[in-house]
């Protein structure tokens, strides 16, 4: 892996089995809450964050993860709750669907299969003892570790 100036990198070979197994658990953690609560984006998050705070002593690999993984949550997490609360105020509230409500309901499904993706590929190349930067999340996940 190449290193770029402030950018964190690890050694694949250092990497031990446990560190690239709970790396990898990290991103899988959020994917099964997901399918498990998949109405309530509240599960994911909180289940990133159990996690997260189990693993805040770990090596830093698996910190780099944990917290790759928690930011991305609390990204989508926001999207989706607007998406959930929007839902049920046209179901309960009666409220008319338009437009607005079908295109940010087409802009959180291709964020939510964005993410579900990146997610399968990442916990995979991670158990690998890659090391994988998301686009939007690497940058801030290397300052909050540092």
């Amino acid at each position: 892996m190449e290193h770029q100036e402030g950018t964190l990198s690890f050694d694949p070979v250092s990497i031990t089995e446990d560190e690239r197994e709970y790396a990898s658990n990290s991103y899988l953690m959020s994917l099964f809450a997901f399918l498990a609560g998949l109405p309530l984006p509240i599960f994911n998050l909180i289940a990133t964050i159990i996690f997260y705070f189990g693993m805040r002593k770990s090596t830093k690999f698996v910190k780099w993860h944990c917290t790759q993984a928690l930011v991305s949550q609390l990204f989508i997490f926001f999207f989706n709750t607007v998406g959930f609360w929007w839902t049920i105020s046209i179901i309960f509230q009666a409220r008319e669907l338009n437009n607005y409500y079908f295109g940010y309901i087409t802009l959180i499904l291709i964020i939510n299969i964005i993410e579900i993706i990146s997610t399968i590929y990442t916990a995979v190349k991670t158990r690998e003892g890659k090391h994988v930067r998301w686009y939007l999340f690497g940058d801030l996940t290397d300052e909050i570790v540092k």
